[in-house]
C-alpha cells in the first residue's frame, strides 16, 4: 500500500486566530518502506513569527520571507499527495491547518477518510503510556540524535519509522510480499528461473565421501517403503 507520511510546522496553535503553515515535510511509503519520493517546502506565512513558535522550530520571519506563500506551493503539494492515505501524528492539528490554507484558496479540504492518526493508534496499542512522537521513538528504538528542534521533514521521517513499528514492523510487510509471491505461483503464474545456477559449495572430497556413504546403504532404504505404500 502506498501512503504519504507528513508533518507541518506553523506560527501557532490555531488557524482561526490567524496562525499559518510555515513548513511541510512529506514522505511516500510503500508497504511501510520509504520509496524515495519526498516533498519539502518552507512557506512564507505573510505575518510575524511568535517567539513561542520560533523556539519550537527555529524558523524566523526573515528566513521565511524569501520563500513562496501557500498559494505558490499548493499545486505541487496536491500533485505529490495524489489521492493517497495521509499519515500524521496528532493528525487533527495538521489537517485543520492545511484545510484552513485550502479554504483561503477555495480548494476542497482533505477528506477525513484519507487520514490515519498515529497518535490514536499509539493510544490504542499502549493505553496509559506516553504517546508523543519522541516517546514512541524511544519505545521503538528510532534514532532521535539528529533532532534538536522540530522540523517537518525530519519529523515525517521519524514518524515513518514509528508507523512501521505500530503496524507490526517492516518484517510484516516482507511476509505479506512473500505470501503474494506464493499465491501467484499457486495460481500457475510462472516465476522467473535463476539465469545461472549458483556454483557448488561442496568440495570434491565432500562429494566423494557422500557417494561412498550412499553406496554402503541398504538396497531397500526406508523411504522406498513409503513410496510403495503410496502407490498401492
Amino acid at each position: 500500500m502506498r501512503a504519504i507520511v507528513f508533518d507541518t510546522e506553523t506560527t501557532g496553535l490555531d488557524p482561526a486566530r490567524g496562525d499559518r503553515v510555515v513548513e511541510i515535510g512529506a514522505i511516500e511509503i510503500s508497504n511501510l518502506i520509504a520509496t524515495g519520493r519526498v516533498f519539502h517546502v518552507y512557506i512564507n506565512p505573510e505575518r510575524d513569527m511568535p517567539e513561542e513558535a520560533f523556539r519550537v522550530h527555529g524558523l524566523s520571519r526573515e528566513f521565511l520571507a524569501d520563500h513562496k506563500n501557500f498559494a505558490g506551493i499548493v499545486d505541487e503539494f496536491i500533485e505529490f499527495i495524489e489521492d493517497l492515505p495521509l499519515i500524521a501524528h496528532n493528525a487533527e492539528f495538521d489537517v485543520r491547518f492545511l484545510n484552513a490554507e485550502f479554504a483561503k484558496l477555495d480548494r476542497p479540504p482533505l477528506a477525513p477518510t484519507r487520514i490515519i492518526d498515529t497518535l490514536a493508534m499509539a493510544r490504542r496499542l499502549h493505553p496509559g503510556s506516553p504517546s508523543s512522537l519522541d516517546a514512541l521513538c524511544q519505545r521503538y528504538g528510532v534514532d532521535l540524535s539528529r533532532r534538536d528542534k522540530h522540523g517537518a521533514l525530519l519529523d515525517a521521517g521519524l514518524l515513518a519509522d514509528v508507523y512501521a513499528e505500530l503496524m507490526g514492523g517492516r518484517q510484516a510487510a516482507l511476509s505479506l510480499q512473500a505470501v503474494a509471491v506464493n499465491k501467484r505461483a499457486g495460481q500457475g503464474e510462472m516465476l522467473s528461473a535463476r539465469p545461472e545456477a549458483l556454483p557448488a559449495r561442496l568440495t570434491g572430497a565432500e562429494i566423494a565421501a557422500h557417494r561412498a556413504f550412499v553406496s554402503g546403504m541398504s538396497k531397500t532404504p526406508l523411504w522406498d517403503r513409503y513410496a510403495d505404500d503410496a502407490s498401492a
